[in-house]
């Protein structure tokens, strides 16, 4: 949520047609904690509305724990995700759009 909360300001900040296409992808990574609440078949609107008081709340290193159905600490929890991990991930995710979007074309 907060990755997506920075793409979004960042959208506010840009001009045109790009402002959209920034907007949209803040909204794709706004959705990948539902998708992961739901297919644990956990309530992803309770969860998710968690998650987002305590992100608001300053509490930057909450996440969602799949194992009991809540929101907690990661830290705590000993889940961490490095950097340099996370924003690979996110930059292969957007080359393999770019790709399905590039194939959409040709066809």
């Amino acid at each position: 949520i907060l990755m997506a909360t920075a793409v979004s300001q960042l959208a506010e900040k840009t001009s045109g047609e790009e402002s959209v296409v920034i907007e949209s992808f803040a909204h794709a990574l706004r959705q990948l904690p539902t998708i992961i609440a739901d297919n644990a078949g956990y309530d992803s609107a309770k969860l998710i509305d968690n998650l987002r008081t305590a992100h608001a709340l300053g509490k930057s290193a909450f996440g969602l724990d799949m194992e009991k159905g809540i929101t907690a600490d990661m830290i705590e929890l000993g889940i961490l995700e490095p950097f340099y991990l996370k924003r690979q991930v996110v930059i292969r995710a957007a080359k393999a759009v770019e790709m399905i979007l590039s194939l959409d074309n040709i066809i």
